[in-house]
C-alpha cells in the first residue's frame, strides 16, 4: 500500500504546499466569493506559498476549511512539490485504459496529461470548471486553447501499473504559455515518457487570440519555475520539428469522420484528445499490427465543432537525410540502416465540405516488443 506522509502534516504552510493547496478555491463558488478578487501579489517577492495564502485571504477563504480540502482532494493522489513551481501526482492503469496491445494507449497517456495538467491549475486557486482561468480571464472571457502538443514514450504502462506524472507550465511568447510533462514509472523509477506543448490565449466570446497581458502573468508566473525548464533540452530536439503538410494525392485515408456527442469538451468543441484518434483512423493496418507508437507531434490550427465532418489522411514521411530515388516521377525514402525498425508518417485532418485544415501531425513507430 503507497503511504504518503503530507496527509498528516501540520504545519499549514506545508500541508498548503503537499496537499495541493487543498480547498484555496473552493470559497470561488460559495456566497463570500468576490468576482474582482485576484492575486495581487508581485512574482518577485512571493513565494508560491504565499501568493495561495494571499489569494485565500482576498476571498476570504476558511484556513481550516482549506486543510481540509474536497474528499477529491483527500483522495487524489498527487500534490505541489516542496518548492510549488510543479505538481507531481500518482495514477494507477485501470484495465479500460488498454489497448490491443496490452497496454496503455497513447488516448490514455495524453488524458493523463490533461487530467495532472488541469488539476496542477485547481491546487494553486485557479477554476474548478475545467479552463484552468484565473480571475482575469474570467473576468475578460479568456481561456486557454492547446496550439501544439507533443508527446514521446519510450515505455508504455501495463494494466494495474502506477505512473507518476510531474507538470510545470511557464511563458511563452506574447500570446502563449507552455506545459512539459515528465512520466515515470514508480516502482523503477525509470522515465518512460515525456511531453511538451503551448497554449494560447482565446476570447470566448469572439474566438480570436489574445495577448496575454501583464495582470494575466501575474496571476501565474508566480507559480512557474524561476529559470527555464524544459522536459526536451535537447538542442533540436523533436518536439521543435516543424510539421510539413501533407499533400495530395496521399497513401491511405480514412473519410467522413463526425464527432459523437462524448467527444466534446466543456468549451462545446472536440476534445483535443480526439484528435489522436482520429489521425491513428487512417494508419496503414500492417504499421499497426507491428509497431507502436513512440512519437506523436500535432500542431492545432482550427477548432472543430459538433457537426463537422473529418478527412483523416496519413503519408510516408521522407527522411531529411535520405537519398531519393524514383520511377516514373515517384520518389522513394530510402531509410538509414538502424532506423529499418522505425517508420515516420505525416498526417492532416480537414473538413470533408471545404478542405479547410484542423490539424496538421507527425508520427514514429517503433517496431512492438517482443
Amino acid at each position: 500500500m503507497l503511504k504518503f506522509s503530507y496527509c498528516n502534516a501540520t504545519d499549514l504552510n506545508q500541508a498548503l504546499v503537499q496537499c495541493r493547496f487543498a480547498g484555496s478555491f473552493g470559497p470561488l463558488s460559495s456566497r463570500r466569493r468576490s468576482p474582482r478578487a485576484v492575486v495581487s501579489c508581485s512574482r518577485s517577492n512571493l513565494t508560491p506559498i504565499q501568493a495561495v495564502l494571499s489569494f485565500q485571504q482576498q476571498i476570504g477563504s476558511d484556513p481550516v476549511e482549506s486543510e481540509l480540502g474536497s474528499l477529491a482532494d483527500r483522495l487524489r493522489l498527487g500534490g505541489l512539490t516542496e518548492d510549488g513551481l510543479s505538481y507531481k501526482e500518482k495514477f494507477i492503469i485501470r484495465c479500460y485504459e488498454v489497448g490491443i496491445n496490452k497496454t496503455a494507449t497513447i488516448e490514455t497517456i495524453a488524458n493523463l496529461l490533461q487530467e495532472v495538467g488541469g488539476n496542477h491549475a485547481q491546487s494553486v486557486g485557479f477554476s474548478r470548471d475545467g479552463f484552468a482561468t484565473s480571475p482575469t480571464m474570467r473576468k475578460l472571457h479568456l481561456i486557454w486553447v492547446t496550439a501544439r502538443m507533443h508527446i514521446e514514450v519510450y515505455k508504455y504502462p501495463a494494466w494495474s501499473d502506477v505512473i507518476e506524472i510531474e507538470t510545470w507550465c511557464q511563458n511563452e511568447g506574447r500570446i502563449g504559455t507552455r506545459r512539459d510533462w515528465i512520466l515515470k514509472d514508480v516502482a523503477t523509477g525509470e522515465v518512460i515518457g515525456r511531453a511538451t506543448s503551448k497554449w494560447v490565449m482565446m476570447n470566448e466570446d469572439t474566438r480570436r487570440l489574445q495577448k496575454v497581458s501583464d495582470d494575466v502573468k501575474e496571476e501565474y508566473l508566480v507559480f512557474c519555475p524561476r529559470e527555464p525548464r524544459l522536459a526536451f533540452p535537447e538542442e533540436n530536439n523533436k518536439s521543435l520539428k516543424k510539421i510539413s503538410k501533407l499533400e495530395d494525392p496521399v497513401q491511405y485515408s480514412r473519410l467522413g469522420l463526425m464527432p459523437r456527442r462524448a467527444d466534446l469538451d466543456m468549451n462545446q468543441h472536440v476534445n483535443n484528445v480526439t484528435y489522436i484518434g482520429w489521425v491513428l483512423e487512417s494508419m496503414p493496418e500492417e504499421i499497426i499490427d507491428t509497431h507502436e507508437l513512440q512519437t506523436i507531434t500535432l500542431d492545432y490550427r482550427r477548432e472543430c465543432q459538433r457537426d463537422d465532418v473529418v478527412d483523416s489522411l496519413t503519408g510516408p514521411e521522407l527522411a531529411e537525410d535520405s537519398e531519393i530515388h524514383g520511377t516514373n516521377g515517384s520518389a522513394t525514402a530510402i531509410t538509414r540502416e538502424d532506423d529499418l525498425d522505425c517508420h515516420q508518417f505525416l498526417h492532416l485532418l480537414r473538413l470533408s465540405s471545404d478542405g479547410q485544415e484542423i490539424n496538421r501531425g507527425r508520427t514514429e513507430w517503433r517496431k512492438k516488443p517482443t
